[in-house]
């Protein structure tokens, strides 16, 4: 008799368990949706929230709430989300550090590949080398040149240790054979405001956050990280046409979910953003930020995910960083 009540018992709960994910999909979303920004604002990954977050709220329907959550090289915002319930009501703007820099620069960190579910990339674009506006060297070679001849005098900031900026300012120090002082900060914002007021000396800044300050002359452009030269600076050189025939970083922002997040909530979540950023007005935004938008399916994203940190490993190996 109890092999019979749990044979009938095993189907009709898969049953019902199948049905209440579907009904969930189906009336997904039905209240705000939270968008963790694990970064100060003013850097590139709240910029990318920011772009996307109104127009995703008009497709779906529902709120999309930007929520700041910045700190310890973005580990604090990823504890955040993947301890949130995986019903597509919290999700996260990734990026290059967090999702796949940071497993080469932690011994241990509070969450695994594993843990997050990719839905879509929604901004790529290249750093730009910066420096204040008073600063004396016009080029990247007269950079090197004052760098060489007072080891330890300059520094270069970075958005927190483990982020792409942080990564190509080592690259730079490496590949120059300088002596430069890290100087990390909480995000991008606030490491741009020290740059501008001159108490740090360079930055390899995602080319968004720059952008403005660049074009008001409150900074100034001395190479890209591009392969190629950005069409919103076209004369600023690359790194390549720089000198560094190995210098070649493009940083990315993407929407991420808890694990086990319902692949239908998943599914909806990408139509919409690739909605989004098809949308004319949402496309030229991105442009005139210096980037492009590679959206892409949840499974592409996921590989493009595992692909770049199994990338950064040989960079961090190649730049002598230590993991802390």
């Amino acid at each position: 008799m109890f092999k019979l009540v749990k044979t009938l018992v095993i189907p009709a709960l898969i049953t019902v368990l199948g049905v209440s994910m579907s009904a969930q999909a189906d009336t997904y979303p039905s209240k705000p949706i939270r968008l963790i920004v694990p970064a100060a604002a003013g850097g590139t990954t709240d910029i990318a929230a920011r772009v996307v977050a109104d127009a995703l709220a008009k497709e779906l329907g529902q709120s999309v709430v930007v929520d700041i959550k910045a700190g310890a090289a973005a580990i604090i915002g990823t504890q955040a989300l993947i301890a949130s319930p995986p019903d597509g009501y919290t999700i996260i703007m990734g990026n290059i550090g967090p999702n796949a820099i940071n497993y080469s620069l932690y011994k241990t960190l509070p969450y695994k590949v594993e843990d997050l579910e990719p839905i879509t990339m929604v901004l790529a674009t290249p750093n730009v080398f910066v420096v204040n506006a008073n600063f004396p060297a016009k080029t990247v070679a007269e950079f090197v040149s004052l760098a060489k001849a007072s080891p330890g005098k300059y520094s270069f900031a970075s958005s927190g240790r483990g982020q792409s900026i942080h990564m190509s300012g080592e690259m730079f120090k490496f590949q120059a054979g300088l002596d430069i002082v890290h100087v990390p900060y909480k995000g991008a914002g606030p490491a741009l405001i020290d740059l501008m007021g001159g108490q740090v000396t360079m930055m390899m800044d995602n080319l968004p956050s720059s952008m403005q300050f660049i074009k008001s002359g409150k900074l100034r452009a001395l190479a890209v990280t591009g392969k190629t030269r950005s069409p919103e600076l076209p004369d600023v050189p690359t790194m390549i046409e720089a000198g560094f025939p190995n210098f070649e970083v493009t940083a990315w922002f993407g929407l991420f979910a808890p694990a086990k997040t319902p692949k239908p909530i998943i599914d909806t979540l990408y139509a919409a953003t690739k909605k989004v950023l098809n949308n004319p007005d949402v496309k030229l935004r991105i442009v005139e930020l210096g980037g492009y938008s590679p959206a892409d399916t949840p499974a592409n994203t996921k590989a493009f995910v595992l692909a770049e940190k199994k990338k950064w490993e040989q960079v961090v190996i190649n730049a002598k960083v230590q993991p802390e």
